[in-house]
């Protein structure tokens, strides 16, 4: 996550300097979701024919190479690609890894392995925007420091002689399906990812054309997942002892406050940090209560389908969202980022508050467990969440009832 983090805030320093247009940097940077999107489909296909190791060895080799071809080849299309590749690549990469920390889970450990598992990706990217500081953004060496940092990570589970799991991924379920079980989750997710991939595919673009330092794109994109890190306890404590719509909708506006305050700033630091925190930090706890919503309504046989649907649905919007963002950037100036994430906010806290009026919301005694899952997570980790919650809140049922 060092290596991945420093290359998604190098795309928008480095484009910067080369020039490029915030319509040609958002489909560079909807290229690494496309590629995570298609990685995320045909990885367990990949892993079943020739196994974990090898796949994880293959994918690593190249998404190394890609990282240390960026400055190298310097054009739109080029790039593109490459984004494309990597996504690919660290699609898989989720894929194997997390069916290896699934695998060696028991019921018991499964919860806190996977928290462990969130917190260590998200101080990656925090970490990685400090790395930006020790280099030049014009050069190849940060580049070639996250090429680095990507070869040397695999060495621990390449050199490991535990077993190797079977990865079995449900097939998802069908976006009618989905939506007809959740139509909130599904509308939600789906701007959600396109608010997510805005925030850490769009945000260092959005400084570099402000005119902010590198060191200082580096500090507002690392706010960004800070907030995350911090917010997503509340927010799943909360989402445990009330009506998850009502968190969702609080929180969606929230974000959009938080993104008008960025929008009225007017590049005053003090302001877009304090928006990014904010933004940032209830982004990514908007993507477990997604889940977690869905998973109230759903047999747990269920589950897994909706999991992989609603992965699949947040993809989709991950790719859109940057395309919008960069061709309303392009037109109306760098500021309408606030703007575009601002109207995304408000869109799924005006749907929120329609669905409220549409049906009853489960009671809060019978809802599932919330567990913090990033929207950087694999299906693999997606269903593996959704069983805990599922096993966890029978379990807390089942001592209620004893305590009676």
């Amino acid at each position: 996550m060092l290596g991945n983090g420093m290359h998604f805030t190098l795309i928008g320093l480095r484009g910067g300097l080369e020039g490029f247009s915030s319509a040609e940097l958002a489909i560079v940077t909807s290229g690494y979701f496309m590629g995570f999107l298609s990685g995320a489909r045909y990885a367990p296909v990949l892993i079943r024919r020739v196994g974990h190791v090898r796949v994880f060895a293959a994918l690593g080799s190249f998404m190394s190479a890609a990282l240390i071809s960026f400055p190298l080849l310097t054009d739109p299309i080029a790039w593109t690609l490459l984004r494309l590749l990597i996504g690919f690549c660290m699609s898989g990469i989720y894929v194997t890894a997390e069916s290896w920390l699934n695998a060696a889970s028991t019921n018991e450990t499964r919860g806190k392995v996977l928290s462990a598992y969130m917190i260590a990706q998200t101080v990656g990217i925090i970490g990685a925007q400090g790395l930006l500081t020790l280099g030049d953004a014009g050069t190849s060496v940060l580049f070639i420091g996250a090429s680095i940092l990507v070869s040397i990570s695999f060495a621990p589970i390449l050199l490991s002689a535990s077993p190797t799991p079977v990865t079995e991924i449900a097939r998802p379920m069908t976006l009618r399906r989905l939506f007809a079980s959740s139509p909130l989750a599904t509308v939600g997710i789906f701007l959600l990812g396109s608010i997510f991939a805005t925030q850490s595919g769009m945000g260092a673009v959005f400084g570099t054309q402000i005119g902010m330092s590198a060191d200082r794109v580096a500090l507002f994109v690392a706010t960004l997942f800070a907030g995350a890190l911090v917010l997503q306890y509340p927010i799943g404590w909360l989402s445990d002892r009330m009506d998850r719509r009502k968190l969702i909708f609080g929180a969606a506006v929230v974000g959009a406050g938080a993104c008008a305050l960025g929008f009225a700033g007017g590049g005053r630091l003090e302001f877009m940090l304090v928006s990014a925190f904010v933004a940032g930090g209830v982004a990514t706890p908007l993507y477990a209560l997604f889940l977690a919503y869905t998973n109230d309504f759903l047999t747990f046989e269920e589950m897994p389908a909706a999991s992989g649907g609603l992965v699949f649905t947040f993809g989709l919007g991950a790719i859109t969202g940057p395309l919008v963002t960069g061709w309303v950037m392009e037109h109306f100036g760098p500021f309408a980022f606030w703007l575009v994430l601002c109207v995304t906010f408000i869109a799924i806290a005006l749907y929120a508050l329609y669905r409220m009026t549409q049906r009853s919301g489960a009671p809060v005694e019978s809802t599932e467990s919330y567990l913090g899952v990033l929207p950087t997570a694999s299906p693999v980790a997606v269903e593996a969440a959704g069983t805990w919650s599922a096993e966890e809140a029978e379990a807390n049922r089942q001592e209620a009832e004893a305590d009676i």
